[in-house]
């Protein structure tokens, strides 16, 4: 597998990039591939369902209730609606490969 090192922050089209050197679709192919991945993702958190990905971690939408907090300039409560937000777990393997990165 050929390794494509980013500095910074990684892009659709760097993802497109890295699978286009490493499967050998047609950079078309390659871009259609990433979308329709991360299509799927999002798909699935939108109807609540988690997206487990093995040695990376899990994503999952998770609900929040109504609560009371305070603006933190004036000191004066607000009522903060309830919503749903994503998480991402991510996978003992993935901790330790990172941890371990230089």
């Amino acid at each position: 597998m050929v390794s494509v090192h980013f500095m910074g922050t990684i892009t659709r089209a760097d993802l497109t990039e890295s699978v286009y050197r490493n499967i050998g679709l047609s950079r078309n192919e390659s871009s259609e591939l990433v979308e329709a991945v991360l299509e799927e993702i999002c798909s699935c958190l939108e109807t609540g369902e988690e997206v487990k990905l093995s040695s990376f971690g899990t994503f999952s939408v998770q609900s929040k209730s109504e609560r009371v907090g305070r603006n933190p300039k004036t000191g004066i409560e607000a009522v903060i609606t309830p919503r749903r937000v994503l998480a991402f777990r991510p996978s003992h393997i993935l901790k330790d490969r990172v941890a371990g990165a230089k």
